[in-house]
């Protein structure tokens, strides 16, 4: 095998959902919030809201079932963007809750890593949706990156974390 690939971020995540003109309408509101633009091409004649900032898109369309989201059957469990702060989650939070949105209260969840500060809520459709602040790990993986040889616990193997 030769050198290995390199996956430089994630491009997009494509989510189904069960009313489209709801999910529109709420994630217009929470993507505008976070930054994102907005592009409403169809895909095979299909109507499509295509989320976008300059590294991620966010796509829906109309699902084939009406069933709700369930975290725990194969497939997505949940979606998480992270932003660079705590305060920046704080106040992502705010403005969520102040469209109406119930986001739980920004808080330390030590049971993840001992820095991960996050606000969880939800789509129409019961999808999770999570904001996290940038953890030190994160940051560690993104400064050591050229370091690590091994594929299973590089970190570990390394000697930079216990």
């Amino acid at each position: 095998m030769g050198e290995s690939l390199e996956v430089s971020g994630l491009d997009h995540v494509y989510l189904s959902v069960r009313d489209l003109p709801a999910s529109v309408a709420f994630y217009d509101s929470v993507m505008r919030l976070l930054g994102f633009k907005k592009g409403t091409l169809p895909i095979a004649g299909e109507p499509h809201a295509h989320y976008f900032n300059r590294w991620l898109q966010i796509s829906l369309r109309r699902a084939r079932s009406r069933e709700p989201h369930d975290p725990y059957r194969a497939g997505l469990h949940h979606l998480c963007l992270r932003v660079d702060s705590h305060e920046a989650v704080d106040r992502a939070a705010r403005e969520l809750v102040a469209l109406g949105v119930e986001a739980s209260a920004p808080r330390l969840y030590p049971e993840y890593a001992e820095d991960y500060y996050a606000t969880f809520f939800e789509d129409p459709d019961g999808l999770r949706l999570e904001i996290v602040a940038m953890t030190k790990m994160r940051r560690l993986l993104r400064e050591r990156w050229d370091e690590l040889d091994a594929f299973e616990d590089p970190l570990r193997k390394r000697g930079l974390v216990p």
